[in-house]
């Protein structure tokens, strides 16, 4: 059993996790990245053939806006979170299913829903404003309709 202080990381980090997945859901790239990401971090994408890069977080910001600019809604489900806290570091996996959903026109008929799932490996640090997320970490392990994905960011351009 554990104590109410490891209790109340977990709860904090469940909930960093929940504000993460709300970012591109509530199209909030201006006041949420605070409360969730370092001003620095680390992301690995590479499973959906973005490569691995430390950014600063208003610069990922900008494209992560860019890129979900084209579709007309998305719903990220985060579950299943295993979390190891140790000291001001924390190590948490949790399950993903991401559903992005394309315009008609972009569809044209055929399936308008990209599918990703998987899960991520994410590492939060403490810091004076609480945890926030160092490292993350998305393997893809599952998709459908990935043709969607550069059509709708060709349709945006």
């Amino acid at each position: 059993m554990t104590d109410g202080h490891d209790r109340h990381d977990r709860d904090e980090l469940v909930e960093l996790i929940s504000r993460y997945a709300n970012m591109p859901d509530s199209r909030n790239w201006d006041d949420l990245p605070r409360s969730v990401l370092c001003d620095e971090f680390t992301c690995d994408f590479s499973s959906l053939g973005v490569p691995v890069a430390t950014v600063r977080r208003d610069d990922w910001c900008r494209r992560s806006q860019q890129a979900f600019a084209g579709w007309t809604a998305t719903h990220h489900a985060i579950t299943n979170h295993r979390i190891e806290v140790d000291g001001d570091r924390a190590t948490i996996r949790a399950h993903v299913r991401a559903e992005h959903w394309a315009p008609a026109e972009v569809a044209a008929g055929g399936p308008n829903c990209w599918l990703v799932v998987g899960f991520y490996d994410n590492v939060a640090v403490r810091t004076a404003a609480g945890w926030r997320l160092q490292s993350v970490t998305l393997t893809a392990t599952h998709q459908e309709n990935g043709s969607l994905r550069a059509a709708v960011m060709a349709a945006a351009d």
